[in-house]
Parts: structure tokens; C-alpha cells; sequence
């Protein structure tokens, strides 16, 4: 039986996809996270401008469908003659028409998060194993997942936060009550040692039931059980899964930051000269408006293409960590391994060369062995 050292080295994990089949280094998780978004790059993209597109669509339609109902009370509340007010009835209605946009501006946000943070497994699923996917299977993968994951998105909030929200519900009528008195506000003080002490309770709440939308999507359960998968996953490992998230966060942040500088500076170069015409003795006025139109398109598109990496890049190094977690912990290399599609072996002097063997269709994933 060979043995360690003599020259004689371990063979290298396999490595059909984006990652060694093997327990995950960081390295290995951040490389990973960067391969799955290069090759992937066309569902990943796509899934997200869908989600947004359809977002603004239906904002838009919200705040038109407002804007129409309460047109004729905008002169009552905004073209008033000098000294006066404008009536309370009409500025309640003005507040109440928008309210149902308000509202489905947090839906459209809720649903759209909970579908991009179900698009990083269900991309992940099929990068460890190297598997080709396309728009449409990751859209009806999302989808499909949609009610889990917006439950596991949904109720891991509401424990996370509930620490938070009980300082609030305290701390600020304590504030307010205590603001008439003379020196410092005791509720002030109440409110500061509150956060201090609740913020680490909601931190660990939060990193501990992480992964959730990741053993929703790869494992296919409902929302409670996925936020106990996660929590079991995640024991004995907080500070590891906390440390690589923040990190994933904070690279996504730095990428997209400097995929914007670019962008931002072929707007100032359009902006600038328009600008320091502008103010010369005959300059014409649509030099500097052209100027301005420049700058915040090169803004906007900026800002578009680096908010893809930052929203899509995050959930691919958490769904990582859900894939390094169960290896380490569950021996699921070896289901890895054994899901992983044939290839064909490589043709020889005495045989003919040979077409390489199409992966099967029904070939496992990564969660099912």
C-alpha cells in the first residue's frame, strides 16, 4: 500500500466543474464564485435584468395609475397662492393614492431578492459538476423554488431582526418621553445599550440561518426545514461561514466599484468642459445640457452593470459554502463524484477515434445522490 512522503503524491481531487470535489479552501470558494459567474454569465445576467425589468415595469404602471387618479388635486396642494395651505383632506388623499405604489415596491423588492437569492444555488448546482444550463431552466428553477426560498428570506428576516425591532419598540417612546428633561435623554442612553448588545444577537441569527435559501433550492425543502438545515449546517463553523460571507460581500462591493470608476469618468470628462463653457459670456445652454445627459447615462449604466456583479456574486459564495459545508460534514464529494457525467476515454493508436459521450439527462444533482 503506498505511503506518504517518498516522493509519492496524493492524486489531485477531481474537478468536473468551477471546484475540487474535495473539503473547500478560500481560495477555492472565491475562485469559484468568480468561474461560476464567467461561465454562467448569460442566466445570471438575464435572471437578474428579468427580475428588474419587470420591477420597474410594474412600478411604473403603480405610480401612473396614481399620478392619474389624483391629477386634478396636484393644483390644490402644490399651486396654492402665496399664504396659503393647502387643505388636509386633499394632501391625505394625495399620500393615500401612493400608498398601494409603496406597498408594491415592497413586494416587487421582497420576491425579487428571494429570486436572486435562489438563482446562486440553482447556478451553483450545476457549475460544481460542469453542467451547460440556460435563461429558461434557471428561470423555471427560481421559480419553482420561489415559495420556500421567499419564506426562508421572509421569516430569517423577522428572527434576525426581532432582537433590533425590540430595541426600537422600546428604546424610542423611552426617547421621545424622556426628551423634555433636563441634560441627556435616559432613553437615549437606553437605546445605545440596547443595539450594543442586540446587534451581535441579530448578527448571529442572521449568519446562522444563511444558507437556508441554498437547502431550499439544492435540497428541495420547505421554508422551516431549510432554516433548520441551515442552522445545523452552520454549527460549529459560525465564524468561518461569517468571516467568507462578509469577505464575498466586501469583494462584490469592490469589484463593482471599480467596474463604475470607468463609467464615471467618461461622464465627468463629458460634464466638466460642458460646464466651464457654460458660464462664458454666449455659450450655448444645450452644450451643457448635452453634457449633463452624458454624465448621468454614463451614471446609470455604471450603476447597472456593477449592481449585477454585487447582487449576483454574494449568493454564489454563500450557495459555496453550503456545497463546502456538507462536504466536510456529510462526505458529499463522494455523491458529487458519482453525479458527475461520463466522459469518454481518450482514443488510442489500435482504436478509432470516438464522439465523447453527451452527459445524460437524468443525471443527478448535486443534492440527490
Amino acid at each position: 500500500m503506498p505511503q506518504w512522503g517518498g516522493g509519492w503524491v496524493p492524486p489531485a481531487a477531481p474537478k468536473p466543474g468551477v471546484i475540487p470535489l474535495q473539503p473547500l479552501s478560500l481560495g477555492d470558494i472565491l475562485g469559484g464564485a468568480f468561474a461560476s459567474f464567467r461561465r454562467y454569465w448569460k442566466p445570471l445576467v438575464g435572471m437578474m435584468l428579468a427580475v428588474q425589468g419587470i420591477a420597474i415595469l410594474l412600478m411604473t404602471l403603480a405610480v401612473g395609475i396614481a399620478v392619474v387618479v389624483v391629477f386634478d388635486r396636484f393644483s390644490t396642494v402644490f399651486d396654492l397662492p402665496p399664504g396659503e395651505s393647502a387643505a388636509d383632506e386633499d394632501v391625505m388623499a394625495l399620500l393615500l393614492a401612493f400608498v398601494p405604489a409603496a406597498v408594491l415596491l415592497l413586494i416587487t423588492v421582497t420576491v425579487g431578492a428571494a429570486l436572486i437569492s435562489a438563482l446562486g444555488p440553482a447556478v451553483i448546482q450545476e457549475a460544481v459538476l460542469g453542467r451547460p444550463t440556460t435563461f429558461g431552466a434557471m428561470w423555471r428553477r427560481c421559480w419553482s423554488r420561489l415559495p420556500s426560498v421567499l419564506g426562508t428570506v421572509l421569516l430569517a428576516g423577522l428572527i434576525a431582526g426581532a432582537p433590533m425591532l425590540l430595541v426600537y419598540a422600546i428604546g424610542i417612546p423611552l426617547v421621545i418621553m424622556s426628551a423634555d428633561a433636563s441634560g441627556p435623554p435616559a432613553g437615549l442612553f437606553v437605546l445605545i445599550l440596547g443595539v450594543l448588545v442586540c446587534l451581535p444577537v441579530s448578527v448571529w441569527l442572521a449568519t446562522r440561518l444563511s444558507l437556508a435559501p441554498a437547502a431550499a433550492v439544492c435540497e428541495g425543502l420547505g421554508t422551516v426545514a431549510a432554516l433548520r438545515r441551515s442552522s445545523h449546517l452552520v454549527k460549529d463553523g459560525w465564524w468561518r461561514v461569517f468571516g467568507i460571507t462578509m469577505l464575498g460581500y466586501f469583494v462584490a462591493m469592490a469589484v463593482g466599484y471599480a467596474i463604475q470608476m470607468p463609467f464615471s469618468f467618461v461622464g465627468m470628462a463629458a460634464f466638466l468642459p460642458s460646464m466651464m463653457d457654460a458660464g462664458e459670456p454666449g455659450a450655448d445652454p444645450s452644450v451643457a445640457i448635452a453634457g449633463l445627459g452624458v454624465y448621468v447615462i454614463c451614471i446609470v449604466v455604471g450603476g447597472l452593470i456593477s449592481g449585477l456583479f454585487q447582487f449576483g456574486f454574494p449568493p454564489l459564495v454563500c450557495a459555496l459554502l453550503y456545497v463546502d459545508l456538507r462536504m466536510r460534514k456529510e462526505n458529499f464529494a463522494e455523491t458529487l463524484i458519482a453525479a458527475t457525467p461520463p466522459t469518454a476515454p481518450a482514443p488510442t493508436a489500435t482504436t478509432a477515434p470516438t464522439t465523447p459521450t453527451p452527459p445524460p439527462t437524468d443525471a443527478p444533482s448535486p443534492d440527490r445522490p
